[in-house]
């Protein structure tokens, strides 16, 4: 393995610790068996999940939502739920989760609400205490 795909596996580990505190299973198994693949999501990753003082953009709890959301929208529920705690954690609020939701709602269908939708809500709430 070359130093690069060495780094650019460090750097997603990284990332992934930094957001969600651990690195997620299927993402520890492309590490493990497919490592280049790995190494250039991590990169890609590393680079996005930055907040404005460290060159982004967007701030953090914006890109959590926005990932919440598409996951929603494709039906990826476990990573909706995933990405909106982390929102959560970073100040999301239940009404602005609640609106983007229905957002998702009006491009994809109802039915994107009841595959994913009002199981990311009821998992935020639950989350929220």
């Amino acid at each position: 393995m070359t130093d690069v795909t060495q780094e650019a596996i460090r750097q997603g580990m990284e990332s992934f610790l930094a957001t969600t505190g651990r690195v997620p299973p299927n993402f520890a198994l492309l590490a493990e068996h497919a490592p280049g693949a790995f190494a250039g999501y991590g990169l890609m990753r590393s680079h996005l999940m930055r907040g404005p003082e460290a060159g982004g953009a967007l701030d953090l709890k914006t890109k959590e939502l926005v990932f919440c959301l598409l996951d929603a929208l494709v039906g990826q529920t476990h990573g909706a739920k995933v990405h909106a705690v982390n929102a959560m954690r970073l100040g999301l609020t239940v009404p602005e989760l609640a609106e983007g939701l229905v957002q998702v709602m009006m491009v994809g269908g109802v039915t994107t609400w009841n595959v994913s939708g009002a199981e990311v809500l009821r998992h935020a709430l639950e989350q929220r205490g």
